[in-house]
Protein backbone atom coordinates (compact mmCIF):
# COMPACT_ATOMS: atom_id res chain seq x y z
CA UNK A 1 0.00 0.00 0.00
CA UNK A 2 2.71 2.55 0.91
CA UNK A 3 4.49 1.42 -2.47
CA UNK A 4 1.16 2.69 -4.76
CA UNK A 5 1.13 6.02 -2.54
CA UNK A 6 4.62 6.80 -3.31
CA UNK A 7 4.11 5.36 -6.73
CA UNK A 8 1.39 8.11 -7.18
CA UNK A 9 3.70 10.66 -5.68
CA UNK A 10 6.23 10.11 -8.27
CA UNK A 11 3.86 9.97 -10.94
CA UNK A 12 1.92 13.03 -9.56
CA UNK A 13 5.15 14.94 -9.39
CA UNK A 14 6.18 14.11 -13.43
CA UNK A 15 6.23 17.00 -15.82
CA UNK A 16 7.45 17.16 -19.08
CA UNK A 17 10.36 19.53 -17.64
CA UNK A 18 10.81 16.77 -14.97
CA UNK A 19 11.25 13.82 -17.84
CA UNK A 20 13.01 16.45 -20.03
CA UNK A 21 15.61 16.71 -17.27
CA UNK A 22 15.67 13.50 -16.40
CA UNK A 23 16.66 12.78 -20.57
CA UNK A 24 19.24 15.05 -20.26
CA UNK A 25 20.77 12.94 -17.46
CA UNK A 26 20.97 10.01 -19.26
CA UNK A 27 22.57 11.77 -22.24
CA UNK A 28 24.99 13.15 -20.42
CA UNK A 29 25.93 9.83 -18.81
CA UNK A 30 25.92 7.85 -22.03
CA UNK A 31 27.55 10.85 -23.62
CA UNK A 32 25.07 11.31 -26.71
CA UNK A 33 25.95 13.94 -28.83
CA UNK A 34 24.41 17.33 -29.44
CA UNK A 35 22.60 16.18 -33.20
CA UNK A 36 21.23 12.78 -31.81
CA UNK A 37 20.38 15.04 -29.05
CA UNK A 38 18.54 17.30 -30.88
CA UNK A 39 16.79 14.90 -33.09
CA UNK A 40 15.51 12.91 -30.41
CA UNK A 41 14.05 16.41 -29.14
CA UNK A 42 12.43 17.00 -32.58
CA UNK A 43 11.11 13.54 -32.71
CA UNK A 44 9.39 14.33 -29.32
CA UNK A 45 7.92 17.42 -30.35
CA UNK A 46 6.74 15.87 -33.49
CA UNK A 47 5.04 13.36 -31.40
CA UNK A 48 3.30 15.67 -28.79
CA UNK A 49 2.09 17.52 -31.96
CA UNK A 50 0.62 14.40 -33.65
CA UNK A 51 -1.09 13.74 -30.39
CA UNK A 52 -2.48 17.06 -30.15
CA UNK A 53 -3.55 17.04 -33.25
CA UNK A 54 -5.48 13.76 -33.34
CA UNK A 55 -7.30 15.30 -29.42
CA UNK A 56 -8.29 18.11 -31.59
CA UNK A 57 -10.07 16.20 -34.63
CA UNK A 58 -11.82 14.16 -32.34
CA UNK A 59 -12.89 17.24 -30.29
CA UNK A 60 -13.79 18.91 -33.99
CA UNK A 61 -15.87 15.85 -34.95
CA UNK A 62 -17.88 15.59 -31.66
CA UNK A 63 -18.94 19.01 -32.30
CA UNK A 64 -19.91 18.64 -35.53
CA UNK A 65 -21.97 15.97 -34.30
CA UNK A 66 -23.42 17.47 -31.46
CA UNK A 67 -24.26 20.22 -33.55
CA UNK A 68 -26.40 17.88 -36.45
CA UNK A 69 -27.95 16.10 -33.14
CA UNK A 70 -29.34 19.62 -32.14
CA UNK A 71 -30.08 20.26 -35.48
CA UNK A 72 -31.81 17.16 -35.79
CA UNK A 73 -33.55 17.58 -32.69
CA UNK A 74 -34.90 20.88 -34.00
CA UNK A 75 -36.29 19.74 -36.80
CA UNK A 76 -37.91 16.68 -34.73
CA UNK A 77 -39.49 19.47 -32.29
CA UNK A 78 -41.00 21.32 -35.36
CA UNK A 79 -42.35 18.39 -37.50
CA UNK A 80 -43.71 17.33 -33.81
CA UNK A 81 -45.48 20.78 -33.35
CA UNK A 82 -46.44 20.75 -36.75
CA UNK A 83 -47.92 17.10 -37.07
CA UNK A 84 -49.61 17.92 -33.54
CA UNK A 85 -51.26 21.33 -34.58
CA UNK A 86 -48.94 22.96 -31.93
CA UNK A 87 -47.56 26.76 -33.07
CA UNK A 88 -45.13 26.57 -29.79
CA UNK A 89 -44.70 24.47 -26.76
CA UNK A 90 -44.16 25.87 -23.40
CA UNK A 91 -40.41 25.02 -21.88
CA UNK A 92 -38.33 25.06 -25.24
CA UNK A 93 -36.21 28.03 -24.94
CA UNK A 94 -36.78 30.71 -28.04
CA UNK A 95 -33.36 32.24 -28.41
CA UNK A 96 -30.38 29.51 -28.53
CA UNK A 97 -28.07 29.83 -25.72
CA UNK A 98 -25.47 27.93 -23.68
CA UNK A 99 -23.58 25.14 -24.98
CA UNK A 100 -24.28 22.40 -27.43
CA UNK A 101 -25.24 20.40 -24.79
CA UNK A 102 -27.13 22.63 -22.82
CA UNK A 103 -29.02 23.32 -25.46
CA UNK A 104 -29.15 19.47 -26.31
CA UNK A 105 -30.42 19.17 -22.44
CA UNK A 106 -33.12 21.71 -22.52
CA UNK A 107 -34.58 20.20 -25.81
CA UNK A 108 -34.78 17.01 -25.03
CA UNK A 109 -37.82 17.00 -22.22
CA UNK A 110 -39.63 18.65 -24.79
CA UNK A 111 -39.32 16.25 -27.28
CA UNK A 112 -39.79 13.16 -25.18
CA UNK A 113 -43.52 14.55 -24.18
CA UNK A 114 -44.17 15.52 -27.85
CA UNK A 115 -43.09 11.89 -28.76
CA UNK A 116 -45.90 10.66 -26.01
CA UNK A 117 -48.00 13.00 -26.67
CA UNK A 118 -48.09 11.67 -31.16
CA UNK A 119 -47.97 8.22 -29.41
CA UNK A 120 -51.12 8.82 -27.77
CA UNK A 121 -52.73 11.01 -30.59
CA UNK A 122 -52.01 8.20 -33.29
CA UNK A 123 -53.96 5.70 -30.91
CA UNK A 124 -56.75 8.44 -30.85
CA UNK A 125 -57.26 8.67 -34.18
CA UNK A 126 -56.61 4.44 -34.84
CA UNK A 127 -59.52 4.17 -32.51
CA UNK A 128 -61.85 6.63 -34.48
CA UNK A 129 -60.87 6.03 -37.80
CA UNK A 130 -61.27 1.96 -36.52
CA UNK A 131 -64.83 2.55 -35.73
CA UNK A 132 -65.27 5.15 -39.30
CA UNK A 133 -64.27 2.00 -41.35
CA UNK A 134 -66.87 -0.38 -39.46
CA UNK A 135 -69.50 1.42 -39.83
CA UNK A 136 -68.72 2.41 -43.27
CA UNK A 137 -68.38 -1.44 -43.74
CA UNK A 138 -71.71 -2.17 -42.21
CA UNK A 139 -73.48 0.21 -44.45
CA UNK A 140 -71.87 -1.05 -47.48
CA UNK A 141 -72.02 -4.75 -46.36
CA UNK A 142 -68.57 -5.41 -46.25
CA UNK A 143 -67.71 -6.00 -42.36
CA UNK A 144 -66.13 -9.25 -43.23
CA UNK A 145 -63.70 -7.77 -45.43
CA UNK A 146 -62.52 -5.00 -42.70
CA UNK A 147 -58.79 -4.11 -43.36
CA UNK A 148 -57.05 -1.97 -39.90
CA UNK A 149 -56.88 1.73 -40.94
CA UNK A 150 -53.60 3.48 -41.75
CA UNK A 151 -53.25 6.83 -39.69
CA UNK A 152 -51.67 9.63 -41.00
CA UNK A 153 -48.93 10.98 -38.95
CA UNK A 154 -48.32 14.30 -40.78
CA UNK A 155 -51.99 15.48 -39.94
CA UNK A 156 -52.46 14.63 -35.95
CA UNK A 157 -54.24 18.40 -34.81
CA UNK A 158 -57.09 18.57 -32.80
CA UNK A 159 -58.93 19.93 -35.22
CA UNK A 160 -58.18 16.75 -37.69
CA UNK A 161 -59.69 14.98 -35.02
CA UNK A 162 -62.06 16.63 -34.04
CA UNK A 163 -63.30 16.16 -37.91
CA UNK A 164 -63.33 12.26 -37.85
CA UNK A 165 -64.71 12.31 -34.40
CA UNK A 166 -68.35 14.71 -36.38
CA UNK A 167 -67.87 12.27 -39.08
CA UNK A 168 -68.07 9.46 -36.37
CA UNK A 169 -70.91 11.16 -35.30
CA UNK A 170 -72.82 11.32 -38.06
CA UNK A 171 -72.07 7.82 -38.91
CA UNK A 172 -73.14 6.66 -35.68
CA UNK A 173 -76.68 9.07 -36.33
CA UNK A 174 -77.23 7.33 -39.26
CA UNK A 175 -76.50 3.50 -38.06
CA UNK A 176 -78.83 4.41 -35.47
CA UNK A 177 -81.84 5.49 -37.96
CA UNK A 178 -80.66 2.09 -40.21
CA UNK A 179 -81.47 0.37 -37.15
CA UNK A 180 -84.35 1.58 -36.42
CA UNK A 181 -85.85 1.42 -40.01
CA UNK A 182 -84.41 -2.26 -40.17
CA UNK A 183 -86.44 -3.15 -36.60
CA UNK A 184 -89.57 -1.34 -38.23
CA UNK A 185 -89.51 -3.31 -41.38
CA UNK A 186 -88.65 -6.70 -39.42
CA UNK A 187 -91.74 -5.90 -37.34
CA UNK A 188 -93.75 -5.07 -40.09
CA UNK A 189 -92.99 -8.56 -41.68
CA UNK A 190 -93.77 -9.84 -38.07
CA UNK A 191 -97.45 -8.81 -38.07
CA UNK A 192 -97.44 -9.29 -42.02
CA UNK A 193 -96.15 -12.64 -41.60
CA UNK A 194 -98.89 -13.70 -38.18
CA UNK A 195 -101.92 -12.35 -40.48
CA UNK A 196 -100.85 -14.84 -43.35
CA UNK A 197 -100.20 -17.16 -41.25
CA UNK A 198 -96.34 -17.30 -42.68
CA UNK A 199 -93.14 -18.52 -40.84
CA UNK A 200 -92.01 -15.21 -39.58
CA UNK A 201 -88.32 -16.62 -38.71
CA UNK A 202 -88.10 -18.29 -42.60
CA UNK A 203 -88.87 -15.18 -44.19
CA UNK A 204 -86.87 -12.47 -42.53
CA UNK A 205 -83.75 -15.17 -42.78
CA UNK A 206 -83.59 -15.01 -46.30
CA UNK A 207 -83.11 -11.60 -46.17
CA UNK A 208 -79.91 -11.67 -43.60
CA UNK A 209 -79.57 -14.30 -41.61
CA UNK A 210 -78.49 -11.36 -38.82
CA UNK A 211 -82.58 -10.28 -38.69
CA UNK A 212 -83.26 -13.16 -36.45
CA UNK A 213 -84.05 -12.89 -33.38
CA UNK A 214 -81.66 -15.08 -31.86
CA UNK A 215 -79.24 -12.34 -32.76
CA UNK A 216 -78.31 -9.16 -30.94
CA UNK A 217 -80.06 -5.96 -31.85
CA UNK A 218 -76.56 -4.30 -32.76
CA UNK A 219 -75.38 -7.25 -34.77
CA UNK A 220 -78.15 -6.98 -37.30
CA UNK A 221 -77.22 -6.09 -40.82
CA UNK A 222 -77.72 -2.09 -41.82
CA UNK A 223 -76.29 -2.26 -45.05
CA UNK A 224 -78.08 -1.11 -48.31
CA UNK A 225 -79.02 -4.58 -49.68
CA UNK A 226 -80.38 -5.29 -46.56
CA UNK A 227 -82.59 -2.15 -46.38
CA UNK A 228 -83.86 -2.64 -49.77
CA UNK A 229 -84.71 -6.29 -49.62
CA UNK A 230 -86.46 -5.72 -46.58
CA UNK A 231 -88.54 -2.87 -48.20
CA UNK A 232 -89.28 -5.36 -51.14
CA UNK A 233 -89.64 -8.31 -48.85
CA UNK A 234 -92.63 -5.85 -46.92
CA UNK A 235 -94.07 -4.46 -50.38
CA UNK A 236 -94.58 -8.02 -51.65
CA UNK A 237 -96.35 -9.67 -48.25
CA UNK A 238 -98.54 -6.54 -48.58
CA UNK A 239 -99.65 -7.16 -52.13
CA UNK A 240 -100.18 -10.32 -51.14
CA UNK A 241 -102.13 -9.73 -47.99
CA UNK A 242 -104.53 -6.74 -50.38
CA UNK A 243 -105.06 -10.13 -52.77
CA UNK A 244 -105.90 -12.27 -49.82
CA UNK A 245 -107.96 -10.37 -48.48
CA UNK A 246 -109.96 -8.90 -52.09
CA UNK A 247 -110.09 -13.04 -52.37
CA UNK A 248 -111.56 -13.46 -48.86
CA UNK A 249 -114.01 -10.69 -49.58
CA UNK A 250 -115.30 -12.30 -52.77
CA UNK A 251 -115.51 -15.20 -51.16
CA UNK A 252 -117.78 -13.86 -47.52
CA UNK A 253 -119.88 -11.96 -50.22
CA UNK A 254 -120.62 -15.28 -52.20
CA UNK A 255 -121.09 -17.32 -48.78
CA UNK A 256 -123.58 -14.56 -47.56
CA UNK A 257 -125.24 -14.65 -50.61
CA UNK A 258 -125.84 -18.57 -50.84
CA UNK A 259 -126.91 -18.41 -47.00
CA UNK A 260 -129.52 -15.83 -47.66
CA UNK A 261 -130.74 -17.59 -50.39
CA UNK A 262 -131.25 -20.72 -48.83
CA UNK A 263 -131.96 -19.74 -45.70
CA UNK A 264 -129.00 -21.32 -43.72
CA UNK A 265 -129.53 -21.33 -39.94
CA UNK A 266 -127.42 -18.78 -37.74
CA UNK A 267 -125.50 -21.92 -36.22
CA UNK A 268 -123.97 -22.98 -39.49
CA UNK A 269 -123.07 -19.65 -40.67
CA UNK A 270 -120.86 -18.96 -37.36
CA UNK A 271 -118.68 -21.59 -38.21
CA UNK A 272 -117.81 -19.22 -40.58
CA UNK A 273 -117.74 -16.17 -38.73
CA UNK A 274 -113.45 -15.79 -39.16
CA UNK A 275 -114.72 -15.22 -42.78
CA UNK A 276 -117.01 -12.56 -43.15
CA UNK A 277 -116.00 -10.77 -40.06
CA UNK A 278 -113.89 -9.19 -42.83
CA UNK A 279 -116.29 -8.80 -45.53
CA UNK A 280 -115.79 -4.86 -45.32
CA UNK A 281 -112.29 -4.39 -43.72
CA UNK A 282 -109.77 -2.73 -45.73
CA UNK A 283 -106.06 -3.81 -45.35
CA UNK A 284 -105.20 -2.23 -42.81
CA UNK A 285 -107.74 -3.02 -40.46
CA UNK A 286 -107.04 -6.62 -40.83
CA UNK A 287 -104.24 -7.50 -37.62
CA UNK A 288 -105.90 -11.25 -36.29
CA UNK A 289 -102.74 -13.48 -36.81
CA UNK A 290 -104.10 -16.33 -38.89
CA UNK A 291 -107.50 -13.98 -40.42
CA UNK A 292 -105.80 -14.63 -44.25
CA UNK A 293 -104.12 -17.88 -44.07
CA UNK A 294 -103.96 -20.47 -46.89
CA UNK A 295 -106.29 -23.00 -46.03
CA UNK A 296 -108.43 -20.12 -44.08
CA UNK A 297 -109.27 -19.00 -47.82
CA UNK A 298 -109.01 -22.56 -48.99
CA UNK A 299 -111.94 -23.57 -46.47
CA UNK A 300 -113.98 -21.02 -47.49
CA UNK A 301 -113.86 -22.02 -51.59
CA UNK A 302 -114.49 -25.40 -50.34
CA UNK A 303 -117.67 -24.39 -48.45
CA UNK A 304 -118.42 -22.16 -51.79
CA UNK A 305 -118.65 -24.90 -53.90
CA UNK A 306 -120.63 -27.30 -51.40
CA UNK A 307 -122.99 -24.35 -51.44
CA UNK A 308 -123.36 -23.78 -55.11
CA UNK A 309 -123.68 -27.89 -55.66
CA UNK A 310 -126.63 -27.43 -52.80
CA UNK A 311 -127.97 -24.53 -54.23
CA UNK A 312 -128.77 -26.40 -57.75
CA UNK A 313 -130.35 -29.52 -56.23
CA UNK A 314 -132.49 -26.81 -54.54
CA UNK A 315 -133.01 -24.15 -57.05
CA UNK A 316 -136.55 -25.28 -57.58
CA UNK A 317 -137.17 -24.46 -53.77
CA UNK A 318 -135.20 -21.45 -54.20
CA UNK A 319 -136.95 -19.84 -57.16
CA UNK A 320 -140.56 -20.67 -55.61
CA UNK A 321 -139.31 -19.16 -52.36
CA UNK A 322 -138.47 -15.68 -54.40
CA UNK A 323 -141.88 -16.21 -55.94
CA UNK A 324 -143.68 -16.12 -52.86
CA UNK A 325 -141.92 -13.26 -51.82
CA UNK A 326 -142.74 -11.61 -55.13
CA UNK A 327 -146.36 -12.37 -54.40
CA UNK A 328 -146.24 -11.35 -51.20
CA UNK A 329 -145.35 -7.92 -51.97
CA UNK A 330 -147.98 -7.49 -54.97
CA UNK A 331 -150.84 -8.96 -52.09
CA UNK A 332 -150.05 -6.07 -49.35
CA UNK A 333 -149.91 -3.27 -52.59
CA UNK A 334 -152.96 -5.54 -54.31
CA UNK A 335 -152.12 -5.64 -57.24
CA UNK A 336 -153.78 -8.78 -58.90
CA UNK A 337 -151.00 -10.90 -60.58
CA UNK A 338 -151.48 -14.48 -62.51
CA UNK A 339 -149.70 -16.51 -59.86
CA UNK A 340 -150.21 -19.68 -61.16
CA UNK A 341 -148.99 -18.75 -64.91
CA UNK A 342 -145.48 -17.40 -62.99
CA UNK A 343 -144.99 -20.24 -61.20
CA UNK A 344 -145.28 -22.25 -64.78
CA UNK A 345 -143.12 -20.23 -66.10
CA UNK A 346 -140.63 -21.23 -63.55
CA UNK A 347 -140.66 -24.18 -63.42
CA UNK A 348 -140.77 -24.66 -67.76
CA UNK A 349 -136.96 -22.21 -67.46
CA UNK A 350 -135.83 -24.59 -65.14
CA UNK A 351 -136.82 -27.71 -66.60
CA UNK A 352 -135.44 -26.75 -69.48
CA UNK A 353 -132.18 -25.64 -68.57
CA UNK A 354 -132.07 -22.59 -71.06
CA UNK A 355 -131.23 -20.26 -68.31
CA UNK A 356 -128.55 -20.16 -65.42
CA UNK A 357 -129.90 -20.51 -62.36
CA UNK A 358 -128.31 -17.15 -61.42
CA UNK A 359 -129.59 -15.47 -64.16
CA UNK A 360 -133.05 -17.00 -62.66
CA UNK A 361 -132.36 -15.26 -59.62
CA UNK A 362 -130.98 -12.11 -60.56
CA UNK A 363 -133.91 -11.94 -62.70
CA UNK A 364 -136.55 -12.60 -59.82
CA UNK A 365 -134.51 -10.07 -57.61
CA UNK A 366 -135.29 -7.56 -60.13
CA UNK A 367 -138.66 -7.80 -60.09
CA UNK A 368 -139.13 -8.05 -56.62
CA UNK A 369 -136.83 -4.87 -56.67
CA UNK A 370 -139.59 -3.12 -59.30
CA UNK A 371 -142.17 -4.72 -57.13
CA UNK A 372 -141.45 -2.66 -53.72
CA UNK A 373 -140.53 0.46 -55.84
CA UNK A 374 -144.10 0.26 -57.04
CA UNK A 375 -145.28 -0.58 -53.54
CA UNK A 376 -143.44 2.16 -52.33
CA UNK A 377 -145.00 4.41 -55.03
CA UNK A 378 -148.54 3.02 -54.05
CA UNK A 379 -148.26 3.44 -50.44
CA UNK A 380 -149.65 6.91 -49.48
CA UNK A 381 -152.32 5.87 -51.66
CA UNK A 382 -153.34 2.53 -50.15
CA UNK A 383 -152.74 4.11 -46.75
CA UNK A 384 -155.46 6.86 -47.36
CA UNK A 385 -157.91 3.52 -49.15
CA UNK A 386 -157.54 2.19 -45.75
CA UNK A 387 -158.94 5.16 -44.01
CA UNK A 388 -161.76 5.19 -46.25
CA UNK A 389 -162.57 1.81 -45.31
CA UNK A 390 -162.44 2.13 -42.01
CA UNK A 391 -164.39 5.33 -42.47
CA UNK A 392 -166.93 3.60 -44.48
CA UNK A 393 -167.51 0.73 -41.71
CA UNK A 394 -168.17 3.14 -39.26
CA UNK A 395 -170.61 4.44 -40.84
CA UNK A 396 -172.35 1.86 -41.48
CA UNK A 397 -172.45 1.01 -37.50
CA UNK A 398 -173.44 4.33 -37.14
CA UNK A 399 -176.24 4.44 -39.34
CA UNK A 400 -176.90 1.06 -37.55
CA UNK A 401 -176.75 2.50 -33.93
CA UNK A 402 -178.59 5.56 -34.83
CA UNK A 403 -181.81 2.91 -36.55
CA UNK A 404 -182.04 1.24 -32.55
CA UNK A 405 -184.89 3.69 -30.42
CA UNK A 406 -183.08 1.72 -27.41
CA UNK A 407 -180.00 2.97 -27.52
CA UNK A 408 -179.74 5.66 -25.26
CA UNK A 409 -181.53 2.74 -22.41
CA UNK A 410 -179.38 1.78 -19.38
CA UNK A 411 -178.10 -1.30 -20.57
CA UNK A 412 -174.33 -2.84 -20.64
CA UNK A 413 -171.94 -1.62 -23.04
CA UNK A 414 -174.31 1.64 -23.93
CA UNK A 415 -172.01 3.99 -22.56
CA UNK A 416 -168.93 2.53 -24.61
CA UNK A 417 -171.89 2.73 -27.96
CA UNK A 418 -172.21 6.39 -27.25
CA UNK A 419 -168.47 6.83 -27.15
CA UNK A 420 -167.91 5.38 -30.93
CA UNK A 421 -170.64 7.22 -31.80
CA UNK A 422 -169.40 10.16 -30.96
CA UNK A 423 -166.29 9.11 -32.69
CA UNK A 424 -167.48 7.79 -35.20
CA UNK A 425 -169.44 10.98 -36.27
CA UNK A 426 -166.76 12.96 -36.15
CA UNK A 427 -164.78 10.26 -38.73
CA UNK A 428 -167.89 10.20 -41.07
CA UNK A 429 -168.01 13.88 -41.21
CA UNK A 430 -164.32 13.61 -42.74
CA UNK A 431 -165.44 11.47 -45.22
CA UNK A 432 -165.62 13.73 -48.16
CA UNK A 433 -162.62 15.10 -47.76
CA UNK A 434 -160.63 11.92 -47.77
CA UNK A 435 -162.22 11.04 -50.69
CA UNK A 436 -161.27 14.21 -52.49
CA UNK A 437 -157.90 13.61 -51.90
CA UNK A 438 -157.85 10.40 -52.64
CA UNK A 439 -159.39 10.83 -56.00
CA UNK A 440 -156.63 13.93 -56.63
CA UNK A 441 -153.40 11.75 -55.52
CA UNK A 442 -154.80 8.59 -57.76
CA UNK A 443 -155.56 11.07 -60.50
CA UNK A 444 -151.98 12.26 -60.18
CA UNK A 445 -150.30 8.62 -59.94
CA UNK A 446 -152.09 7.86 -62.88
CA UNK A 447 -150.66 10.86 -65.31
CA UNK A 448 -147.38 10.58 -63.76
CA UNK A 449 -146.74 6.49 -64.95
CA UNK A 450 -149.47 6.68 -67.29
CA UNK A 451 -151.46 3.79 -65.50
CA UNK A 452 -154.17 2.81 -64.31
CA UNK A 453 -154.14 2.49 -60.30
CA UNK A 454 -155.96 -0.63 -59.29
CA UNK A 455 -157.06 -1.96 -56.06
CA UNK A 456 -157.29 -6.23 -56.34
CA UNK A 457 -157.55 -5.62 -60.05
CA UNK A 458 -160.32 -2.79 -60.32
CA UNK A 459 -159.61 0.33 -61.13
CA UNK A 460 -159.93 2.57 -58.01
CA UNK A 461 -161.46 5.98 -59.30
CA UNK A 462 -163.97 3.50 -60.99
CA UNK A 463 -164.57 2.59 -57.30
CA UNK A 464 -164.36 6.12 -55.73
CA UNK A 465 -166.92 7.18 -58.52
CA UNK A 466 -169.52 4.92 -57.53
CA UNK A 467 -168.85 5.02 -54.04
CA UNK A 468 -169.65 9.11 -54.86
CA UNK A 469 -173.16 8.23 -56.90
CA UNK A 470 -174.33 5.62 -53.97
CA UNK A 471 -173.68 8.34 -51.87
CA UNK A 472 -175.56 10.45 -53.59
CA UNK A 473 -178.34 8.40 -53.67
CA UNK A 474 -178.48 7.71 -50.34
CA UNK A 475 -178.57 11.24 -49.49
CA UNK A 476 -181.76 11.70 -51.79
CA UNK A 477 -183.23 8.84 -50.02
CA UNK A 478 -182.56 10.45 -46.56
CA UNK A 479 -184.53 13.16 -48.24
CA UNK A 480 -187.15 11.68 -49.48
CA UNK A 481 -187.72 9.38 -46.31
CA UNK A 482 -188.08 13.06 -44.12
CA UNK A 483 -190.45 14.30 -46.86
CA UNK A 484 -192.64 11.29 -46.53
CA UNK A 485 -192.45 11.32 -42.80
CA UNK A 486 -193.26 14.93 -42.44
CA UNK A 487 -196.15 14.64 -44.71
CA UNK A 488 -196.87 11.01 -42.88
CA UNK A 489 -197.37 12.96 -39.40
CA UNK A 490 -199.59 15.68 -41.18
CA UNK A 491 -202.04 13.19 -42.24
CA UNK A 492 -201.66 11.33 -38.75
CA UNK A 493 -202.58 15.33 -37.07
CA UNK A 494 -205.57 15.88 -39.88
CA UNK A 495 -207.29 12.47 -38.48
CA UNK A 496 -207.00 13.05 -34.88
CA UNK A 497 -208.45 16.55 -35.83
CA UNK A 498 -211.42 14.36 -37.62
CA UNK A 499 -212.03 11.52 -35.58
CA UNK A 500 -211.62 13.09 -32.34
CA UNK A 501 -209.39 9.68 -32.26
CA UNK A 502 -205.82 8.27 -31.30
CA UNK A 503 -203.78 7.18 -34.19
CA UNK A 504 -203.13 3.79 -34.64
CA UNK A 505 -198.92 3.71 -34.09
CA UNK A 506 -196.80 3.29 -37.33
CA UNK A 507 -195.64 -0.48 -38.03
CA UNK A 508 -192.26 -0.84 -37.93
CA UNK A 509 -189.76 -3.30 -38.90
CA UNK A 510 -188.12 -5.46 -36.84
CA UNK A 511 -185.24 -3.84 -35.24
CA UNK A 512 -181.65 -4.29 -36.35
CA UNK A 513 -179.35 -5.29 -33.55
CA UNK A 514 -176.78 -2.70 -32.71
CA UNK A 515 -173.04 -3.98 -33.94
CA UNK A 516 -170.19 -4.07 -36.65
CA UNK A 517 -172.28 -4.84 -39.61
CA UNK A 518 -171.02 -7.34 -42.19
CA UNK A 519 -170.13 -6.18 -45.57
CA UNK A 520 -172.01 -9.05 -47.62
CA UNK A 521 -174.48 -9.18 -49.95
CA UNK A 522 -177.94 -7.78 -49.08
CA UNK A 523 -179.99 -7.00 -52.27
CA UNK A 524 -179.97 -3.18 -54.03
CA UNK A 525 -182.16 -1.68 -55.86
CA UNK A 526 -182.13 -1.55 -59.98
CA UNK A 527 -180.07 2.01 -59.75
CA UNK A 528 -177.74 0.49 -56.78
CA UNK A 529 -177.13 -3.17 -59.05
CA UNK A 530 -176.35 -0.54 -62.35
CA UNK A 531 -173.70 1.21 -60.16
CA UNK A 532 -171.83 -1.51 -58.83
CA UNK A 533 -171.48 -3.46 -61.90
CA UNK A 534 -167.91 -2.12 -61.86
CA UNK A 535 -166.98 -4.31 -59.25
CA UNK A 536 -170.05 -7.07 -58.73
CA UNK A 537 -167.51 -9.38 -58.70
CA UNK A 538 -166.20 -8.62 -55.22
CA UNK A 539 -169.60 -7.51 -53.58
CA UNK A 540 -169.58 -8.93 -50.44
CA UNK A 541 -165.72 -10.59 -51.10
CA UNK A 542 -162.81 -10.80 -49.11
CA UNK A 543 -158.97 -9.74 -50.70
CA UNK A 544 -157.57 -12.79 -51.02
CA UNK A 545 -153.83 -13.18 -50.10
CA UNK A 546 -150.85 -14.98 -51.54
CA UNK A 547 -152.01 -18.34 -49.97
CA UNK A 548 -155.22 -18.62 -51.37
CA UNK A 549 -157.10 -17.78 -48.39
CA UNK A 550 -159.69 -14.46 -48.24
CA UNK A 551 -158.85 -11.81 -45.72
CA UNK A 552 -161.19 -10.51 -43.27
CA UNK A 553 -160.48 -6.49 -44.45
CA UNK A 554 -163.81 -5.36 -46.69
CA UNK A 555 -162.35 -4.93 -50.50
CA UNK A 556 -164.78 -1.70 -50.89
CA UNK A 557 -167.66 -0.44 -48.72
CA UNK A 558 -170.19 -0.01 -51.44
CA UNK A 559 -172.68 -2.91 -50.14
CA UNK A 560 -173.01 -0.95 -47.02
CA UNK A 561 -174.82 1.95 -49.56
CA UNK A 562 -176.87 -0.98 -50.98
CA UNK A 563 -178.28 -2.49 -47.46
CA UNK A 564 -178.56 0.72 -46.10
CA UNK A 565 -180.84 1.82 -49.26
CA UNK A 566 -182.58 -1.92 -48.87
CA UNK A 567 -183.20 -0.76 -45.34
CA UNK A 568 -184.42 2.17 -45.92
CA UNK A 569 -187.20 0.86 -48.78
CA UNK A 570 -188.15 -1.76 -46.53
CA UNK A 571 -189.12 0.80 -43.90
CA UNK A 572 -190.88 3.29 -46.20
CA UNK A 573 -192.85 -0.13 -47.47
CA UNK A 574 -193.69 -0.62 -43.80
CA UNK A 575 -194.91 3.03 -42.96
CA UNK A 576 -197.38 2.77 -46.35
CA UNK A 577 -199.21 -0.15 -45.37
CA UNK A 578 -200.02 0.74 -41.69
CA UNK A 579 -201.18 4.05 -42.77
CA UNK A 580 -205.33 4.32 -42.65
CA UNK A 581 -206.92 4.98 -45.46
CA UNK A 582 -208.66 8.34 -46.47
CA UNK A 583 -212.29 9.08 -46.42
Amino acid sequence: MAAVDVEKDIVGQITCGSLLQQLQQIWDEVGESDEERDKMLLQLEQECLDVYKRKVDLAVKSRVQLLQTLADARVELTNLLSALGEKTYIGIPEKTSGTIKEQLSAIAPALEKLWKQKDERIKEFSDVQSQIQKICAEIAGTSDQMESPVVDESDLSVKKLDEFHSQLQDLQKEKSDRLHKVLEFVSTVHDLCAVLGMDFFTTVTDVHPSLNDSTGVQSKSISNDTLSRLAKTVLALKEDKRQRLQKLQELATQLIDLWNLMDTPREERSLFDHVTCNIAASVDEVTIPGALALDLIEQAEVEVERLDKLKASRMKEIAFKRQSELEEIFAHAHIEIDTEAAREKILSLIDSGNIEPAELLADMDNQIASAKEEALSRKEILDKVEKWMSACEEESWLEDYNRDENRYNASRGAHLNLKRAEKARILVNKIPALVDSLVAKTRAWEQERGLTFTYDGVPLLAMLDEYVMLRQDREEEKKRMRDQKKLHDQMNKEQEAMAGSTPSPRGVGTKKVVGPRANGGGGANGSSNRRLSLNAHQNGSRSINRDGKRDNRPVAPVNYVAISKEDAASHVSGTEQSLPSTP
